[in-house]
């Protein structure tokens, strides 16, 4: 049988396979208002909070999960609403500080809004990328990276070895050529 004519073959008639077409159906049906109003309560905000109901939905699309009641789907859906909130508000601050950055700038080296929201967007997966590193590695990596620091140097402030450093910067320079490469999805 195919996916997405496959009914649930649970004796609760609350459960959810995402997988299937009339499952996600029923859990978008009997839960995405409720959603809406969690996130909205969360972010102060009607639209972002449609819009992050609807990330939320798409997700399960994408990586369909079995959710095997009313309970379970709504405990689900909540840890969902705090990532996606988590999420919404790292990139606000991103994007508040790259138009501070912009206003700091000269009005003739502007970047096109094309370019900005590509630069944006490269922004968030780096702090994505910096936020699943060991706290050590993450500022070794930002140290060297983002203040210029010699490695000697950041080793006297982490507390470790120039060679610990240099192991740290591996690690984030791995993470950073999988990004690249288009693998974040896989880590």
């Amino acid at each position: 049988m195919r996916n997405d004519t496959v009914a649930i073959q649970s004796t609760d008639p609350t459960a959810y396979h995402t997988g299937c077409r009339d499952s996600l159906g029923k859990l978008y049906h009997h839960h995405q208002p409720w959603l809406q109003q969690l996130l909205s309560q969360r972010l102060g905000c009607s639209e972002s909070a449609a819009d992050l109901a609807q990330d939320a939905f798409v997700r399960l699309l994408k990586t369909p999960r079995h959710l095997d009641s009313f309970d379970g789907a709504r405990a689900y859906l909540s840890r969902m609403a705090k990532g996606l909130c988590v999420d919404h508000w790292r990139r606000q601050d991103i994007e508040r500080a790259w138009q501070q950055a912009l206003a700091a700038s000269a009005e003739a080296h502007l970047p096109s809004a094309e370019h900005q929201q590509i630069v944006i967007e490269t922004l968030c997966e780096i702090d994505r990328m910096l936020a699943r590193l060991p706290e050590k590695v993450a500022s070794a990596f930002l140290a060297s990276q983002l203040h210029g620091k010699p490695y000697w140097q950041i080793a006297e402030e982490l507390g470790v070895s120039e060679r610990m450093v240099k192991k740290y910067m591996a690690q984030a320079m791995l993470q950073c050529a999988l990004i690249e490469a288009g693998f974040e999805a896989s880590l």
